[in-house]
């Protein structure tokens, strides 16, 4: 059963309890911050919703009536109350914001999000974050099932029932043994040749792998291996013939080593957008939302 509209407005029961505490409605009014007019014109319209006289008004001021005082005590509980539920939800709602729960594709959970989170930890020491690695269609299950605060996904396109946000870019590399033949072609491959190739992939839901589905004309071939992680990609590529195609973010330290080589596609564009992502229509707060302005700013 609802309130009744007549106890429904407990400020103006609070504003009348500083009266009582207080001895006068200008004193109540600078309490609660608003001027004696306004808390007169509250007062007057508490009196004519309950149908009785609570204030004796006169030209020394004014005080409570019999009726008043009545009124005043039966509200104190309910005042109380809602003072003490407001302190609740403000103590669960710092408690939230004391903890972030960011899920992310391997690629951004890897290679970006370790220098964010050092950076959103020096504005907030007593953050405690729990982060998931996950492929990026795991990442939007997560988000949706609300088991993470914030994601961040590298496929193609954002998925239903998500809000986004660019947090930056990326490329994607096809890779090779050093004895490869493609490893010793200066002009590279075509898109067709990379299309027709079987590779050693991710697994279905990588973004990484939808990306390149994307890219390339026509449908592809099976992998020839499909792999749950980049580095373990990486090393089946470096110990085998196979190529792959990865971030450019992860193959740094190998390119410069000479394990791996890095061969051009010069008719096929492997540029792919980051997101953040979160519920659609609902606004980010707190470390979410800090995290989300330090990904933008990198």
């Amino acid at each position: 059963m609802p309130l009744p509209s007549t106890v429904t407005d407990l400020t103006s029961f609070d504003l009348l309890l500083s009266v009582a505490r207080l001895g006068s409605v200008g004193r109540a009014a600078a309490a609660h911050g608003i001027s004696q007019p306004a808390a007169s014109a509250r007062l007057r319209q508490l009196e004519r919703r309950l149908g009785v006289t609570l204030l004796d008004r006169g030209p020394r001021g004014s005080s409570l009536t019999e009726t008043g005082a009545l009124i005043a005590d039966w509200a104190r509980a309910a005042v109380d109350a809602a003072d003490a539920l407001a302190a609740g939800i403000a103590a669960l709602r710092a408690s939230r914001h004391s903890r972030l729960a960011v899920a992310a594709s391997q690629t951004v959970a890897e290679y970006l999000l370790p220098a964010w989170l050092v950076a959103l930890h020096a504005g907030s020491p007593g953050l405690s974050v729990t982060l998931q690695a996950l492929n990026s269609s795991d990442v939007a299950a997560r988000v949706l099932g609300g088991e993470a605060d914030l994601g961040f996904v590298e496929g193609p396109s954002v998925p239903g029932g998500l809000d986004a946000a660019v947090v930056g870019a990326d490329r994607l590399t096809v890779i090779v043994a050093p004895g490869h033949p493609w490893a010793r072609r200066r002009r590279g491959i075509t898109a067709a040749e990379l299309a027709a190739t079987p590779l050693v992939s991710r697994e279905a839901g990588s973004g990484t792998r939808g990306a390149l589905e994307a890219a390339l004309p026509g449908a592809v071939p099976a992998p020839l291996l499909e792999l749950s992680s980049t580095t373990a990609i990486k090393h089946a590529v470096a110990a085998g013939n196979a190529p792959a195609v990865v971030s450019s973010l992860a193959i740094v330290a190998e390119l410069a080593a000479g394990t791996l080589v890095a061969v051009p596609a010069g008719d096929v564009s492997l540029q792919r957008r980051l997101h953040a992502v979160w519920p659609a229509g609902r606004q980010l707060a707190g470390p979410a939302r800090d995290l989300l302005a330090i990904a933008r700013r990198r």
